[in-house]
């Protein structure tokens, strides 16, 4: 889990400092036709900029998100938790990071957006979370459990922890 976070945000910041260095605001460069361009854009808020006033609550609520997702982490039951834990925390730690320590100022800094989709416009850390929470809406679909109980062995086979089953008959 610490390993994937770790991943994500790194990729995320090095590609956003690519982007704030090569790109100028507004600028687009099409990557494929019709489909992705780069553009640079600062969100002050949320997903389609909803909530732009408010970017001191975006700060606190992604400081709960990567406490939370951190206490759960420690007794996670399967590697496909991990991955989505990861992804969530990755790009999580990764915003949290803009929104403090970015311009106009600490708790109000705004996210750099450069991926241009033609609907919205985002980046590496947008990516991994809605792939993380794409993937934990089906882990949840499939019961899988988040974490074991209180002195529970991890599984012993790997096909029964990937699968996340805890018992031989699952």
């Amino acid at each position: 889990m610490l390993m994937l976070a770790a991943a994500v945000l790194l990729v995320d910041q090095l590609t956003k400092f690519w982007a704030v260095s090569a790109l100028s605001t507004g600028e687009s460069v099409t990557v494929i036709p019709t489909v992705i361009r780069f553009r640079l854009l600062y969100n002050a808020g949320a997903a389609f900029s909803i909530g732009s006033g408010a970017t001191w609550v975006f700060a606190l609520a992604a400081a709960g998100a990567v406490a939370g997702v951190l206490y759960v982490g420690r007794r996670l039951s399967s590697r496909g938790w991990a991955l989505v834990l990861g992804a969530l925390l990755g790009g999580t730690v990764s915003h949290l990071g803009d929104r403090l320590f970015r311009e106009p100022g600490f708790a109000r800094g705004h996210v750099v957006d450069f991926i241009d989709y033609g609907p919205f416009v985002g980046n590496v850390a947008d990516i991994a979370l809605v792939c993380g929470c794409s993937a934990l809406a089906l882990l949840c679909l499939r019961g899988v459990p988040l974490a074991k109980a209180p002195g529970e062995e991890p599984p012993t086979d790997v096909a029964t922890a990937m699968s996340g089953s805890t018992s031989p008959g699952d």
